[in-house]
């Protein structure tokens, strides 16, 4: 695992982001290795809706171990967004993380963000951090905060806060979602670590978020929406007979059955437990 962790810490190069897409399932995390992605995390929001059940609230600690399980074998390198982290004790988000590494995961999101609409108490978190630095050395632990988007008085302040509390206790990284885009060259300089942001369509580019200094660059749940909103688009196509219905679905770039077996065939191993 040290190995395939330390290939992992060496993607993350400020000025020259990694691009790391978020996938929900085994088909879609065999696709986007299919397309040569080094690298990607899950969506916890994915996860948690394709489970039938809502996202942030610690409910998915079942299903992200049963998905690190089928995507053991793919050739990439995985880390798993684990909310935070399923427990209040740092031991047992420690124990939890022990186990996703043992399947081979390389990095995990832990977030600060609370089901109530707060930021737990930042010893809290630092303590669950060095619980996983702990247990698990050279595994990416990137500490997430929502200080943004959970509204706070001064979220800048309150992030860089975090990011250097974070940082000393054991941190790889820190991941601010949410971060208005004329924050994002202070907060890489200051972190101390590599900075990671999300994708916001319509927002900077690779190249510039580069230039502010970031390494990291996720999608989060888009193209978990993205993929639903295609499934609906077509569907009301479709029912709604409109001109071009025949062809609703079967453009070029759509995946075909044939390939989508292939690629099940190829990286599938039907193991779940």
């Amino acid at each position: 695992m040290i190995d395939r962790a330390a290939a992992f810490h060496a993607l993350h190069r400020p000025g020259q982001p990694l691009l790391l897409p978020n996938a929900w399932d085994h088909a879609s995390a065999a696709a986007l290795a299919a397309q040569g992605y080094p690298a990607i995390g899950t969506t916890s929001l994915g996860v948690a809706a394709a489970a039938g059940k809502p996202d942030g609230t610690g409910a998915t600690r079942a299903e992200n171990l049963d998905l690190a399980r089928r995507l053991r074998d793919l050739p990439v390198l995985l880390t798993v967004d684990v909310e935070g982290g399923f427990s209040d004790d740092p031991a047992a988000v420690a124990d939890y993380v022990t186990e996703l590494a043992g399947l081979g995961v390389v990095g995990v999101n832990l977030e600060d963000g609370r089901p109530d609409g707060t930021l737990a108490p930042p010893e809290l978190v630092v303590a669950k951090i060095a619980a996983v630095r702990d247990a698990v050395p050279g595994l990416f632990v990137n500490a997430r905060t929502d200080a943004w988007w959970l509204g706070l008085p001064e979220p800048l302040a309150e992030a860089l806060f975090r990011a250097r509390a974070y940082r000393e206790a054991g941190a790889d990284g820190l991941f601010v979602p949410g971060a208005p885009d004329d924050t994002v060259a202070l907060l890489a300089a200051e972190a101390g670590r590599p900075l990671n942001v999300l994708h916001r369509p319509g927002g900077p580019g690779l190249a510039e978020l580069g230039r502010l200094g970031v390494a990291r660059v996720s999608t989060g749940s888009l193209l978990f929406r993205a993929a639903l909103g295609a499934a609906l688009e077509v569907a009301d196509t479709v029912r709604a007979g409109a001109a071009g219905a025949d062809r609703a679905g079967a453009g070029p770039d759509l995946p075909s059955y044939g390939w989508v077996q292939e690629l099940t065939g190829r990286f599938g191993n039907g193991r779940s437990g």
